[in-house]
This record gives structure tokens, sequence and C-alpha cells, in this order.
């Protein structure tokens, strides 16, 4: 890039606002990147945004893989269940009880695997069937839109520069009405410096997008209407046409690059967000001039039509309008602490006009009936058609936003309310957790793509393109302290995408997973972020399959068919974490007779495992992490075992369990110490397994063992590192043995006495007495009396 052009980037960056100026000091102070582990992942280019065509040889060993998968189990049964049964008739109950708890673990797990290869057949099928929509439709559709889209990008206790790169992902969406609003869920008033500092700088990105955006914005709209202008005087000629719309172009894509110039990369997130975010559609501006001055060599062009639809594209991306929104600050909101009910209390306000009331301290909004009556300082919340909500800790390709609202607005799709791309995990992951965390990722974007193929498609919180009127079907209204508290996307789990999915279909609703790769987010990079993440992503199915069974009946009494794949599919979604877990934990620790045991159980499983291997190697990692995965899901069985208790431990009692945030922080996550223990048991106990079957000579448990021995070893030291284990039990320990001593409470006379110039007497009219009909200590008379407190 020519030196004048980076001195220009740099100029601006500096001038752009306190948050651009915070962000850069942040990196400037920032810690080193993590050094590179061995077996991380040096690749750093994402994969294609469509999917590359599936051969008939990978679609037709997705079917074999199917057959032998069924034919396996069912030869097992017979052939090794019945027949032991029929050759031990005097076999007596343990054998009878080992040999019907093995064939339902065996079965479980088999079935999850099944599906397994059912979902990706219908992802292959979809990733055949699939044609990109071309631009110029794309364009041609929104040349006389009117609708707008509203993204919503919940927050919490982010850093700064995380925040920023998601606000500009969105900012950068083309699209005619682009509104992006960060919903700020810090608690408004930090008491520390360093936090109040990082509050202040992301309350200021909005304003930062806004004045950056605004030049090149004020540009595209003149150029625009000036062409407009020579268009009704009939003074468009193609020649000159030509060269004004070629000029406009190269000013947006050098703006851009010198965007990408002047950013700071710091890690492979970074590199991602310059490369594809900002670039990436730089380089799509840059093919539109090839496309032009092709044209002008061969003396030709687009008409007047497309012309203007190519000035309108740089409208699209240029004009956005900004805001941060801080539920917090409200008394009258709800201020449960979850991602749900911070989006839920934004979306409430939409399309009203609000003010401010002040009371005792507090501030309450409320509507005004007349919206002709709104003050100068009013909030005012436009309504829009779509809602894009999208994780703070996420990125969106260019025309995110233009092809799921197109899809949405296609013939036959009137009826669905959500339209998605399963994120992707970012590429050149500097740990090995993060890698492995990161190619599960990218195999559950293959199967959320086949579930859409049998209509089984569920809401995946990271983003997701939402049709307004499909929320207001599904709200509940309550009354809190005398406030309405209105809840479109339910919090009564930690998974609140996968209820209000089940909340939508009851509704007739449908949802969609779009056949292309625009979105990516951040996977935990070290163990602790990652035991806070699986363990929320456990808790909650069980709790939610009553409400299926409600769904299913509502649609039967509807007269709607049915299809049981779908019905198979989205239990195995809820509850296979619940049974995968409670099976391998019975593998792991009872010994089970080596009768029951038969080379066709490794059958059933073994495509499985090689269709995931193939998976893995198309997503661009390697067929080999099929058993690094396997380690992965062996230290994770005690988080994965918490969270399916913590549903049940909800069932039981009714109570919400808290929402827990993913730390995204660059310093170590300390995990609990019991999830670090738990997996060298797990060693400790696969080693005494080896022994003991070694002595009795049950060959097949001692290879079983020996195997998760092996491979929960070998994750140990990948995954959480002997040092990290050592340091996170000693904090556990000294976290149990430190007990925080009791601060005595001090007895206060309810009833303190206050001249009337001392009497908050707005607290008084608003709240009345505040006892609460509680006896007053000290005296004889025990009845009410009014303070004036």
């Amino acid at each position: 890039m020519p030196e004048p052009l980076l001195a220009t980037a740099a100029k601006d960056n500096q001038s752009s606002g306190p948050a651009t100026a915070a962000f850069n000091q942040l990196g400037a102070d920032a810690k080193a990147a993590p050094r590179r582990q061995w077996g991380s992942e040096r690749r750093s280019e994402p994969l294609s945004i469509v999917h590359p065509l599936p051969s008939k040889r990978k679609i037709t060993l997705g079917r074999l893989g199917i057959f032998v998968t069924v034919l396996s189990w069912l030869l097992y049964i017979v052939s090794t269940v019945f027949k032991q049964l029929a050759d031990n008739p005097n076999s007596g109950f343990r054998f009878q009880f080992e040999t019907a708890s093995y064939v339902v673990v065996v079965t479980f797990l088999t079935f999850s695997a099944l599906l397994y290869l059912v979902a990706r057949q219908g992802a292959l099928h979809r990733f055949r069937d699939h044609r990109r929509v071309p631009r110029g439709e794309l364009d041609l559709h929104y040349a006389n839109y009117t609708e707008g889209i509203t993204v919503l990008v919940p927050s919490y206790a982010e850093e700064t520069r995380v925040v920023r790169a998601t606000l500009w992902s969105a900012a950068l969406q083309e699209f005619p009405d682009l509104r992006v609003v960060l919903l700020l869920d810090d608690p408004p008033f930090p008491g520390d410096a360093e936090t109040a500092g990082r509050l202040a700088a992301t309350r200021a990105l909005h304003r930062e997008i806004s004045a950056a955006l605004a030049a090149p914005a004020a540009r595209a709209n003149a150029a625009l209407a000036s062409f407009r202008e020579r268009r009704s005087r009939n003074e468009a000629g193609t020649t000159t046409e030509m060269a004004l719309i070629i000029a406009e172009y190269e000013v947006a894509a050098t703006w851009l690059e010198n965007m990408a110039e002047a950013e700071l990369v710091e890690d492979h997130v970074d590199e991602f967000f310059v490369d594809l975010v900002i670039m990436g559609l730089a380089r799509e501006l840059r093919l539109v001039l090839l496309a032009l001055t092709a044209a002008v060599a061969q003396e030709t062009g687009p008409d007047h039509a497309r012309l203007e639809q190519l000035y309108l594209r740089l409208t699209w991306i240029f004009n956005v309008k900004t805001d941060v929104f801080e539920r917090k600050k409200y008394a009258s909101l709800s201020h449960e602490a979850n991602k749900a009910m911070n989006l839920n209390s934004y979306i409430s306000l939409m399309g009203g006009t609000w003010h401010e009331e002040v009371t005792d301290g507090t501030v309450a909004l409320r509507r005004r009936q007349d919206p002709h009556e709104a003050a100068a300082d009013d909030l005012i919340v436009p309504d829009t058609a779509y809602l894009l909500t999208l994780d703070a800790d996420s990125l969106l390709l260019r025309d995110y936003c233009l092809r799921l609202v197109y899809f949405l607005e296609s013939p036959g799709n009137e009826r669905v309310a959500v339209a998605q791309t399963p994120y992707s995990s970012f590429r050149g992951a500097p740990t090995r957790i993060e890698r492995i965390a990161g190619a599960t990722t990218d195999i559950q974007h293959i199967l959320h793509q086949g579930m859409t193929y049998y209509g089984a498609t569920f809401w995946v919180g990271a983003n997701a393109v939402i049709r307004k009127p499909a929320l207001e079907d599904i709200v509940e209204t309550e009354s809190v302290g005398g406030f309405e508290i209105r809840t479109y996307i339910q919090d009564r789990t930690v998974i609140e995408d996968t209820e209000s999915s089940v909340d939508l279909g009851t509704h007739g609703w449908s949802l969609s997973n779009y056949p292309e790769r625009l979105s990516y987010s951040a996977t935990p990079p070290d163990f602790g972020a990652l035991v806070v993440q699986r363990r929320r992503w456990a808790n909650g199915g069980l709790l939610i399959l009553p409400k299926l069974w409600t769904q299913m009946r509502h649609r039967r009494y509807l007269r709607e068919h049915i299809l049981l794949r779908e019905v198979l599919l989205r239990v195995n979604y809820m509850a296979s974490i619940s049974w995968a877990s409670f099976g391998l934990l019975f593998l792991l620790v009872y010994p089970y007779d080596s009768r029951l045991l038969s080379p066709v159980v490794f059958v059933a499983a073994l495509p499985y495992f090689l269709a995931m291997g193939s998976d893995l190697r198309d997503c661009g990692h390697r067929f080999s992490d099929i058993f690094r995965i396997y380690g992965f899901n062996l230290v994770l069985l005690p988080v994965n075992l918490a969270g399916v208790l913590k549903s049940i431990q909800q069932a039981f009692t009714g109570d919400k369990i808290p929402f827990v945030r993913t730390p995204k922080v660059k310093n170590r996550t300390a995990a609990p110490a019991l999830y670090v223990v738990i997996p060298y048991a797990i060693v400790a106990f696969s080693l005494f397994t080896v022994w003991r079957d070694w002595m009795h000579g049950n060959w097949g448990n001692v290879a079983f063992a020996s195997l998760n021995a092996v491979l929960a070893a070998g994750a140990i030291r990948a995954y959480i590192g002997l040092r990290n284990s050592a340091v996170d039990v000693f904090l556990g320990v000294l976290n149990w043995l430190y007990v925080k001593p009791a601060v005595p409470a001090v007895e206060t006379d309810l009833v303190i006495a206050k001249t009337p110039e001392e009497v908050d007497w707005k607290a008084l009219l608003y709240h009345g007495d505040r006892r609460l009909n509680r006896d007053l200590r000290g005296g004889t008379d025990r009845r009410r009396r009014v303070s004036l407190r």
C-alpha cells in the first residue's frame, strides 16, 4: 500500500475517538500472545464459504455406513446377547443384570452414532443441492427495499477489543437499513478504576464506528444522489458514468484497505477480522472494479438500472446507525443475570417512545401514549421487521444479512422464523485445546446443516436472523414489582436458544440453517473457560423434553405429518449428552463380563468414527483427531455429568440455574479442582482395570481400559497441563480451607427520627412504608407506626 495511504489510515485511527485510543493502549499493554504449542493449528486460512460438492462415492459410503451400523447392532443382539442368555439359563441375577444394562448402554451409544450418520447424510444432500444466489439477484431484490434489521449484540464483561471487532463486522454488513445496538450488561457504575475505564471505552465504541463511517457514507450518499439527478435530466452518459462509478469504488476499496492496514493484529482472531471481514469486503469491491474496468476496455457497460444498484451497494456498506443500551440503568426492566433477558429487555422497547421517570434514585421507563409529544431526551426505539442476535465474540462475513433475509423472503419460506449459519471456529488456534474444541465446533456445523434437511433445526444462539412477528407469537408477559416484563426468549434454562426453538415450533414456525459458512465464533482457549461453556451446554436439554412432547401433540392435533427421524434427531440433540455421559461412565467403572464383548460392537461403531474422520479432514483438520476428540470427551466427562445433574436438580427443586458466561480473557481461567482431579482418577482407575482384567484374562476389557488410560492421559497433558493441574488443585484446596469471616449484623432501630427538611419525600411517596409489617424492636407499643424514612 502506498505510504500516503498508510499515513492517512494511521491518522484516522488516532483521531477516531477514545474507544480506539483505549483499544490501541490495551493492545500495547497486553501480555504477549501465548506461545504456540506443539500440535496447535498452523493453518490460518478459513474454509470456503460454500461447502465443496460431495461426490457420489461419499454419499454412497454414507448410506452404507448407516446400513452397517444398524445391521451390526442387530447381529450383536442376536449373536451375543440372545445366545449368551440361551446358553447360560442358570447364569444368575448378576449376569442377567449385566447383560440388560450393557445392552442398554450399547444401544444408546449406537443410537447416537447412527443419528450422527443420518444427520451427516442430510448435510451431504444439502451441500450437493445448494446453489449460491448470484450477486446480481441480491442487488435486484434490495434495490427498492424498505424493511430494516436491528443487530443486537449482548455483552457482559467482555474485552473492548473483542466487542469492537464484533461491532465492526456487524456495521460493515451490506444492508439497506441497518441498525447495530450494543446491549451492555455490565454494572453501570463500577467501583474500581480499571473496570470503569474498560466500560467507558466499550460504551464509546458505537460513537467511534459512526464517526469513522461518516465520511465514506456521506460520499456514497452524495454519489447516489448525483447519479439520480443526472439520470432524471438524461445527462447520464455511459462513458462518463463508468468513470465516476469506478472512482467511487476505488475510493471505497482504498478506505477499507487503509482501515485494515491500521489494525493491530495480535492473534489469529485479529488476523481473521482483518483478512476476512475488512479485506474480504475490499476484495469484493475490487472484483467489481475489475468488471467495470473490463467493460470500459470493451467500450460497453451496465445499463442505468444496474449502475444505480452499484451505487446503492456503497450506501448499504457505509450507512449504519449505531447505539448502546444498558438495561441495568432502569428499574422497570428485568435484571436477571442472563443473555436472554438482556435481549428481551431491549426487544420489549422496540417500536415505542419512552421517557425516563426518576424516583428514589432509580430510573423507570414509561411509554408515551402519543409519540408526537416526545421530548428531546426521550428514548425512541425503532421497530424493524428483522432482528439479528450476535454474541459479542462472534464475527460475520460481509453478506450475512443480505443472504439470510433474502432466504427468509423467498417463496415457500414465509413461516421460517429463524435463519442462521451455525458458526465455525477461527483457524490458527495457538493451543491444542482450542484446536480440538474448534474441530468439534466444525463438526457440529455439519450436523446442524443435516438436521435442517430433516426438519429438526435448533436455534444456535451465537448468531441468527429472526422475524420479529415470530417472537411476538411466543412472548409471555408478567408483572414484576408493578412493571410489565415481556419474555420473548425463555430464560428458564441456560440453553435459551434450544427452548425458544421448541416454542416457535409449537406456534407453527420453523427454523433453517443456511448451507454456507458466514459466521465464526471464538472457542475457549483453555480448560477453565471450556469447563464453563460445556457445563452450560450440558444443562437444560432434559428440562425441555416435556415441551417437545407438548409440541408434537399439538402438531398431531393439527393433522401435521411428523416424521420419526425428526423426532429422533430432536430427542438425540437434547438428551444424548445425558445418556452418552452416563453410558461412558458405566463402561469405565463397571467390570462387565467379557462374554458380553464382541467384535460386532466395534464394527457397529466403525462407520461413525470413519465418517467423523472424513468430516474432520474436509474441515481442514486431521483424520487422527478422532482419537484426540475421544480423549477430549473423557476429560470433559465430569463436566458433562455436572451439567446433566444440574438439570435434574432444577427439575426437582424448580430453582433456576444461574447463567454463567464463558470467560473470554487473555489470561488463563482456573478450572475447579474437582474437574481437574477426576480426569486423573479416570486414568488411575483405567490402569487398575487393566491390571485386574489382565489377571482374569478379560482381554477385551484390557484393550478398552488401555485405550482409555492412554487417551485420557494424553488429553490431560495436552488440554489441561501438568503444571496447570497442580495450580488449579492448589487453588481449589485453598478456597475450600479459607472461610470468609462473617460480618456481624449491626442492629439498628427501624424508626429514625427526621425533621421535615431531612425526609426523602419522593421515596416516601413512591415506596410507602417499606417495613412490610415487621414488628419494631424496642418499646412496648407493637402497633404499626409510620416511619419518616
